[in-house]
């Protein structure tokens, strides 16, 4: 996740903002569980694997909107 963007800039924003750093951390732990779920390393049902990619995407369109408004 911003892949395009200097880590630099991310860092100041994980630094300035502890709305950022909270979903970031979080979109970092839910992309883990997923990755292992779907790896079959974490055994979890369907329904909750679908539930944490919603969370995901919400916290990746969250962190969007907060670095936009700032650059």
């Amino acid at each position: 996740m911003f892949e395009e963007q200097s880590q630099n800039d991310i860092e100041a924003m994980m630094k300035g903002n502890p709305e950022f750093r909270q979903l970031y951390q979080r979109h970092k732990e839910l992309d883990k569980k997923v990755l292992d779920a779907e790896l079959g390393v974490l055994p979890i049902d369907d329904t909750l694997l679908a539930q944490m990619k919603r969370e995901k995407l919400h916290a990746k369109d969250r962190l969007t909107r907060l670095y936009q408004d700032t650059h």
